[in-house]
């Protein structure tokens, strides 16, 4: 199948003419609303270059809140309150440290400073959010995705301190249930969220989710 090249006109074609390994479109902008709609339709951005890459997968890579997994090793972190957690302190930190953390297999970030400015703006406008952990006053750990209605799409994480991010992690996971979020987008496959509960669902499946859970009027 082509890949599309997108304009200025706020348009994605049909997810389900991805490229095999879920590529979709190039180009296009990081508007709030290329961003917001993108979401809405089971796509999200992924720099490579210089060049905006829209990618939709299948399957998809998804968690549940009710199948979330705490391991015996997180435990007791959770049970003592072993790091401080808040929500939405410091979303430009937390999104910076994403940025600037060293992963395994890649090539220095897909966060460049366009990407890093407009979900900032999405935070701005009340559709990003950010959990934390901290440390004796110190952001040691934290994630930052973006809600629409019952689903959190998440985006991206850092840890200063072992366990720091899943601690976030699983706190803003119990958070966002307790607010009625009902499926967490985590992507694609990372063996580190497949042992707090995700696993692969249909992509078919995970956009009939997307028209349940997001009224038409969030955006």
């Amino acid at each position: 199948m082509a890949i599309f090249a997108l304009d200025k006109e706020l348009f994605f074609p049909p997810p389900h003419l991805a490229e095999s390994d879920g590529l979709l479109a190039i180009g296009g902008d990081l508007s709030p609303q290329r961003l917001l709609l993108a979401y809405r339709q089971g796509i999200f951005p992924w720099y490579e270059g210089e060049y905006i890459l829209w990618w939709s997968p299948d399957p998809r890579f998804v968690l549940f809140p009710a199948e979330l997994k705490i391991s015996k090793s997180m435990g007791p972190l959770l049970k003592k309150n072993a790091f401080d957690f808040t929500i939405n302190k410091s979303f430009s930190e937390v999104i910076h440290h994403c940025k600037e953390t060293e992963r395994p297999g890649q090539q220095g970030t897909w966060i460049t400073d366009e990407v890093e400015a407009a979900y900032i703006q999405l935070h701005e406008l009340g559709y990003a959010l950010s959990a934390e952990a901290w440390g004796n006053g110190e952001l040691i750990g934290g994630v930052y995705g973006v809600r629409l209605g019952k689903i959190f799409f998440g985006e991206s994480m850092f840890s200063k301190v072992s366990n720091a991010s899943k601690y976030a992690f699983i706190k803003l996971v119990e958070n966002l249930k307790q607010g009625g979020v009902e499926l967490i987008d985590c992507q694609v496959y990372t063996k580190h969220l497949e042992s707090l509960g995700a696993r692969m669902i249909a992509r078919d499946k995970f956009i009939k989710y997307l028209y349940k859970l997001i009224p038409a009027s969030e955006d």
